[in-house]
C-alpha cells in the first residue's frame, strides 16, 4: 500500500468516525435518552458518552488536517493546484475543529463539573449547548462530504 494509499484512507475514516458519530449521538442515542431516562442518568450518561468519543475526536482532529495537507502538498502540488472543493473542504473543516475546541474546553468541561456536583439545571444547560454545536458541526460534517465527494466534478462556468 503506497503514502498516497495510507494518507486518503486515514483522512477518509477520520471524516466518516467524527461524523458518523455525531450522527449516532444526535439523531439516534439522544432521542432515546431523552425518552427512557431522568435527567440526572441521561446527563451521567452523556458525560460518560462524550468522554469515550472525544479522545477519538482528538485523533481525527489530528488526522483530518495533517493526512489533507499532506495529499495536497506531496501528490497535488500545493493549494494553489487544487480545486475550489478542496479549499471548501479545508475551511469548513477548520471550522469544524474550531468549533470542536470549543464545545471540548467551554461547555464539555462544565457539564462534567456539573454531573460531578449534581447541579442538573448547570448540566442540562451544558448538555444543550452540546447538542446545538454538535448539531452545527453535524451538518457542517455532511456538506464537507458531499462536497468532497463531488466537488472535483463540478465543472466551472466559462
Amino acid at each position: 500500500m503506497s503514502q498516497y494509499s495510507i494518507a486518503i484512507s486515514l483522512h477518509i475514516l477520520s471524516a466518516v468516525l467524527w461524523v458518523g458519530g455525531m450522527f449516532f449521538a444526535h439523531q439516534v442515542l439522544r432521542p432515546v435518552a431523552a425518552q427512557l431516562l431522568e435527567p440526572p442518568q441521561r446527563l451521567k450518561l452523556w458525560a460518560q458518552v462524550f468522554s469515550r468519543f472525544f479522545p477519538w475526536v482528538w485523533l481525527f482532529v489530528i488526522l483530518l488536517p495533517a493526512s489533507g495537507y499532506w495529499l495536497v502538498f506531496s501528490l497535488y502540488g500545493g493549494m494553489g493546484a487544487v480545486g475550489l472543493h478542496i479549499h471548501i473542504m479545508q475551511g469548513l473543516g477548520w471550522l469544524m475543529i474550531l468549533l470542536y475546541m470549543h464545545l471540548y474546553f467551554a461547555p464539555f468541561r462544565r457539564l462534567k463539573e456539573a454531573v460531578i456536583t449534581e447541579q442538573w439545571p448547570e448540566a442540562g444547560k451544558r448538555l444543550n449547548q452540546i447538542r446545538q454545536i454538535v448539531g452545527i458541526n453535524l451538518l457542517l460534517g455532511i456538506l464537507i462530504i458531499a462536497v468532497a465527494a463531488g466537488g472535483r466534478f463540478i465543472q466551472a462556468p466559462l
